[in-house]
Formats: C-alpha cells, structure tokens, sequence
C-alpha cells in the first residue's frame, strides 16, 4: 500500500528509545534525516522535560528541522513548537489542583487495593504532569528490565484502569506504558492531539503515518488507530530505525512493516 505521507508521528518509550533512555546515535541520525524531508510528531505520556532528555538534547537541530518537528508531551494534552528560538506552548490543557488531588486519591487507593504498590521503587510512583497525572508502579526511573517483567500480559493495567475509570467518570483514564496508568481531562487523548495537530498543518488523517508500540486496544496508543490514522506497529526502537531507514530509501513514500488492518467502524 502506497502513502502520500505529510507527517510522521511517533510515540516515545519503546518506539524511539527504551523506556525513559535516550535515543541512540542511529535513531538520531534516522529523526534528523526525517526532518530535513518532512514534518514529525512525537506525541508521548511523557512530560516535556523527558522530551528535552530523550530526545532533543541528542538531536543536532538546525532552525530550518525544528520547525519541522512537532512535540506533544502528556498524551497530546500539550503541543510546542519552535518559534523564535524556543520550544513555545501552543496549547496546555492543565487538570485543575482538585481534579489532581482526587486522581492521586483514587490511584493510591486502587493500588493499594489490589496488591499493585510496590515495595521496591526507583522514583516517584504518581507525577503530577500538570495535564496529566501519572501512575508508574515501580517509580518513573526503574530499569527497564524491571518494567518489561512487572505486567508482561497486561492484566495488572487494566484492573488498575478499571478501578480508577469507575472512580474518575469525568475524566479520561488510560493505561500508559509498561508500568504506568495516565490520567487526563475527559476525551483528550493521543486523537485529540492527532486532530489538533492536523487543525493546525491543515492535513487529513489519510496524509500522516503513526508509528507505535501500544496499537493493542487499551493502549494509550490505541486512540490513533480508532481515529483513522494509518499505523505501523513496532515492538522496539530498532525495528522504527528500520522503518524509518526504509522511507528514506524510497522515492515513494511506504511501510516497511505492515500497516494495521482499519477498525471497524462502530
């Protein structure tokens, strides 16, 4: 299947580098290719300060390929460009302080409840994001080892989502990445994002290719899928590297993983 691709998107952990790592030289020199032929998006439940981290302090940004990128931090709940020589808020859609303190509240409470806090941790467990609250049961800076083995089946997520969406029916509440559930305000997720961004470059969701690792329904990357957009799902920075290698390659522009089969519509 032939794209005529306008923008990429990417997640961030587990799609351009290990959880919470920096990405490697490859995928930087792959990230800096990209842009100087197109625009991308990296649209992740990370705050922004994990993009600067990950991300752009391993990048050689010129202003002409920082013009090109795109950041959404927390979901798709905050989107910055670069605009006179910074990254500059577009929007924010910050929770209220009562909105964060009852999340805190129900996500201790459901944790602890289920046999889901953990004794041994590396960092904070819940991080107020500003838009975002997030749950990450062993600490936001626990090796990646640690994380890929705590809820290798997903089962520990969805019980945590469950219990905390009966409790927060005005709010948005999805299962994160490996270890963690996000909390938002009701209907922003990455889609909203997605749609804002499309809003702003002036594209359709048939000119955007995602690239992720949480596809799978529950995902907080799901949300893309549901909207339309064409997606690729990857299990790992190196298989995005090849994807993203594959791209430039070509004259047209194609996957070099398959695309996900369209959803049905509901």
């Amino acid at each position: 299947m032939v794209l005529s691709t306008r923008l990429v998107m990417f997640d961030l952990d587990d799609t351009l580098a290990l959880s919470k790592a920096k990405i490697t030289p490859r995928m930087a020199r792959c990230l800096a290719r990209l842009l100087s032929r197109q625009h991308v998006c990296i649209i992740s439940g990370g705050r922004y300060e994990q993009f600067q981290t990950q991300v752009l302090e391993e990048l050689a940004l010129t202003p002409e390929l920082a013009g090109r990128l795109h950041l959404m931090p927390t979901c798709g709940t905050r989107y910055l460009r670069w605009d006179d020589g910074g990254w500059r808020d577009v929007y924010c859609e910050n929770l209220s302080d009562e909105e964060k303190a009852l999340v805190v509240e129900v996500l201790t409470e459901g944790a602890k409840s289920l046999g889901l806090w953990a004794e041994e941790t590396w960092g904070e467990v819940i991080e107020d994001r500003g838009s975002q609250v997030t749950f990450s049961a062993l600490g936001q800076q626990a090796p990646h080892t640690a994380k890929a083995a705590w809820d290798p089946d997903g089962s520990r997520r969805r019980a945590l989502r469950e219990y905390a969406a009966a409790r927060l029916p005005d709010l948005e509440v999805r299962s994160g990445g490996s270890t963690s559930i996000d909390v938002t305000k009701k209907g922003i997720d990455k889609a909203y994002g997605v749609q804002r961004l499309l809003e702003y470059l002036d594209l359709r969701v048939e000119d955007v290719l995602f690239i992720g690792d949480r596809l799978d329904e529950g995902g907080n990357d799901y949300p893309v899928r549901e909207l339309g957009v064409p997606c690729v799902a990857v299990t790992g920075w190196e298989q995005t590297a090849d994807h993203i290698e594959a791209i430039l390659a070509s004259d047209v522009e194609h996957p070099a993983l398959p695309l996900l089969a369209p959803l049905d519509p509901a």
